[in-house]
């Protein structure tokens, strides 16, 4: 079961991908594209070229997991268009917002707890 949690790296690939690709080709895009390792927990998520359907990549440190979601009508209207980036984080609510169509960038919620810095 893949669990999100508030500590969660999610990293989010800016650039739709071909829907074909499967684990071994994901994990390559992330490799290469998004320059960051697949195997380290990170959950990362594609977008399809029609932007109908999204795809998650995890490793959950037996193997990986992956997730899709085609929507039955419509498109995904919140995915992120031209950043300077190849991939943008997001926050575990913003996934959420965006696995329900929802657009992350107008999420108002309240900031993620940071931890205060001890001055000595």
């Amino acid at each position: 079961m893949i669990q999100i949690t508030p500590q969660m790296r999610i990293l989010l690939a800016v650039e739709p991908v071909d829907f074909r690709k499967g684990i071994d080709g994901l994990a390559a895009l992330c490799r290469q594209a998004l320059a960051s390792d697949p195997l380290g927990g990170t959950l990362f998520v594609f977008c399809s070229r029609r932007g109908h359907a999204i795809k998650c990549l995890t490793y959950d440190g037996q193997g990986f997991w992956i997730l899709q979601k085609r929507l039955s009508q419509g498109r995904f209207t919140g995915w992120p268009k031209g950043s300077a980036s190849a991939s943008l984080r997001l926050d575990p609510h913003q996934l959420h917002l965006l696995l329900w169509n929802g657009d992350p960038a107008q999420v108002n919620a309240a900031p993620m707890w940071r931890a205060v810095p001890v001055a000595g």
